[in-house]
């Protein structure tokens, strides 16, 4: 049963374009169909979480990633009384707007675009469900609710300060409320996000032998879960070892996050989601003993698997790509395809054109960024 705080979609405060409401699924469930139908959404399947795409089918990418921040979102959302169709939309949704090359691809389209506005992840995504997904008649973008839109610029809370432009442009004529804190719905999805990637980082690292498991068992969380697997099933061998290990930590986390969670919401008591935006503080958390105790894992990924030997190298081939395409593309926008062609036709000046040049880069996947770089730029 839903409760008072979540998002109602009923009471949704619409889309920008008008539309004749559907007469079997709600709002949030059309959002979140529109999502997964999406052409950016498609293309994460090539997109690189840690390890490059096209280095081994078993490592996580920005798709599965995105699957399993939505199974972890759906669980919370349901435990906790929220909208889950809204929640799950938001986890689909949530990386939408990064580059081919995850972060590393994100730091170098920063640094081109730093005289021309920046690069932010997040900013691009609303970019993407507002303008650049054209496929229906009456609208650019996807047409997403109000709602959708909020969770999406601010599910890691308040946007204040100088905006990325891409959402300042935006803001500029549909108003996202960005000084307070998202829904619920947005919150979970954030606290998801967290909790997924914490838990398969760990797998994709020990996948890719750079480290071990009794390194891992080291670690705060991990050791007391190791210490169960190892009291319930001795001798049990290498790999399903891991694998309940790492589950427990997966299964900790998520407890974690609804322990706290109604905690909070007892204290606040909110009536409504607009109680929530107005709570003055995110009501989505872990608890700050857990919080402890995983930053330390933090730490140990950043040493041992972000800043491997391996990792570090391909991510300087990888940055040369992009570093590559950029000047290229704004040296000879007629080598963009026809339909950005046309867009570079309707406007005039230096950073309008590598602001569409950035948004034909981050669409790239990883596997199309690298074929392109090959074909224009060092073949």
């Amino acid at each position: 049963m839903m409760q008072p705080y979540a998002s109602d979609p009923g009471a949704s405060r619409g889309r920008l374009f008008a539309e004749e409401e559907s007469t079997f699924r709600t709002c949030y469930q059309r959002d979140r169909d529109r999502i997964i139908h999406a052409s950016a959404f498609r293309r994460l399947k090539h997109k690189t979480q840690v390890f490059i795409e096209h280095e081994g089918d078993y490592y996580r990418t920005r798709l599965t990633h995105s699957l399993e921040v939505a199974q972890v979102a759906r669980t919370l959302s349901g435990v906790l009384g929220l909208n889950a169709e809204l929640t799950e939309a938001l986890a689909l949704a949530h990386d939408l707007g990064h580059p081919p090359f995850g972060h590393t691809g994100e730091d170098a389209l920063g640094v081109l675009m730093a005289p021309y506005g920046g690069f932010d992840h997040n900013a691009q995504a609303i970019r993407i469900v507002t303008h650049l997904e054209r496929h229906y008649a009456e609208f650019d973008g996807l047409n997403l609710t109000w709602e959708t839109l909020e969770g999406l610029a601010k599910h890691n809370g308040p946007v204040t300060g100088d905006l990325p432009w891409a959402l300042a442009a935006y803001q500029r004529y549909h108003d996202l409320e960005l000084e307070t804190h998202a829904s619920a719905e947005a919150q979970v999805a954030a606290i998801a996000d967290d909790v997924a990637y914490n838990h398969h980082d760990l797998h994709d690292g020990l996948r890719a032998e750079l480290f071990s498991t009794d390194e891992l068992a080291e670690l705060p969380i991990l050791r007391d879960c190791f210490a169960r697997v190892d009291k319930l099933y001795p001798g049990l061998n290498y790999y399903r070892r891991r694998h309940e290990a790492l589950r427990r930590f997966f299964g900790i986390l998520v407890e974690d996050v609804i322990a706290v969670a109604n905690a909070n919401l007892a204290e606040i008591a909110p009536q409504s989601v607009t109680d929530i935006r107005k709570a003055g503080r995110g009501v989505i958390r872990f608890s700050d003993a857990l919080w402890r105790d995983l930053k330390v894992t933090r730490e140990f990924l950043f040493d041992r698997m972000y800043r491997a030997p391996a990792v570090v190298k391909k991510r300087a081939e990888v940055t040369q790509v992009i570093e590559g395409l950029f000047p290229f593309f704004m040296e000879h926008p007629d080598r963009l395809p026809k339909q950005w062609r046309k867009d570079v036709e309707e406007v005039s000046g230096e950073t309008a054109l590598a602001r569409i040049v950035s948004d034909y880069i981050a669409g790239m996947t990883d596997r199309f960024a690298i074929q392109c770089h090959e074909r224009l730029v060092t073949g």
